[in-house]
């Protein structure tokens, strides 16, 4: 669905702020595309989705290139950019009827019953955007992206503005998408979301892919195959670290009780840092 083959873009005569990236997203995937601020996401994101021109490479989304054709591309891609663009006067209600008018009227969802499934608030359903919390209007913005049943989706920070139940209801969603077989494009530096969430991920910093995998794979090549275990011992609650070689040969060490015993794979934001020097708050 998405091919990307030594995309290279700058704005103006600077410097180039994308270099050389290259990666593929198949259908009803999720790719995370991970990075701090700064990293080159959100530029990538607009060349995917027809913003930025002028930039060099091949780019290739169902088969043509970002906009080509231009109606059908438009009908096809559905995006939630992190800084939601609403009619602040508007109500939700007109606001996603005036986006909808866009789209083939066989194509759409009704709208109240996209809301519902993002748990608007219905005493809310006709008044103003302006009275809104940034939290009900990234769920208007995600209505926006879903009411024309996309196949491809554009999410840039998704949860940003969420409270904790927002944030699993929305991840609940994108997996319901990819389930129809959506193809989801991710980016975001939430590292919760790009694990709980993606097929693959590619972790982007100064405008380069510095590895792309799954997050299952990262983790395992990034492991030292250590494991931490809490038991009992004399009245005592104590922990112990130990290599995944040991727990096969036996636990060997004194105690009463086994509390538990977890691996002490790396987070994918500890495997970002290792492959960027980077910290993702930067």
């Amino acid at each position: 669905m998405i091919d990307v083959h030594h995309l290279t873009f700058s704005y103006r005569k600077e410097a180039p702020v994308i270099k050389g990236l290259n990666f593929s997203v198949q259908k009803g995937e999720i790719f995370g595309f991970l990075g701090p601020n700064g990293s080159g996401k959100s530029t990538t994101q607009k060349i995917l989705i027809g913003i930025l021109k002028g930039y060099r490479g091949d780019v290739q989304l169902m088969g043509n290139p970002p906009g080509v054709p231009s109606k059908e591309f438009q009908k096809n891609i559905g995006v939630l950019f992190e800084f939601p663009y609403l009619y602040a006067n508007l109500s939700a209600i007109d606001n996603l009827k005036y986006f909808a008018s866009f789209y083939p009227k066989n194509q759409l969802s009704d709208i109240e019953e996209v809301l519902g499934m993002l748990q608007f608030k219905k005493e809310y359903l006709k008044k103003p955007v302006s009275s809104y919390s940034k939290g009900m209007r990234q769920r208007v913005n995600m209505a926006r992206a879903l009411i024309h049943n996309p196949k491809i989706l554009f999410l840039d920070e998704p949860t940003s503005g969420l409270d904790p139940s927002g944030t699993v209801l929305f991840r609940e969603i994108i997996q319901r998408e990819r389930q129809k077989g959506t193809t989801v494009f991710l980016t975001t530096h939430n590292m919760m979301d790009a694990d709980l969430l993606c097929d693959k991920v590619a972790l982007i910093s100064d405008g380069e892919i510095k590895v792309w995998d799954r997050p299952k794979n990262l983790k395992e090549k990034n492991s030292e195959r250590l494991t931490e275990i809490t038991y009992m011992l004399g009245g005592k609650r104590l922990r112990k670290t130990i290599g995944v070689d040991e727990i096969e040969a036996g636990i060997l060490f004194p105690h009463d009780e086994i509390v538990s015993i977890h691996s002490k794979e790396p987070t994918l934001e500890e495997i970002f840092i290792r492959y960027t020097g980077k910290e993702l708050t930067s």
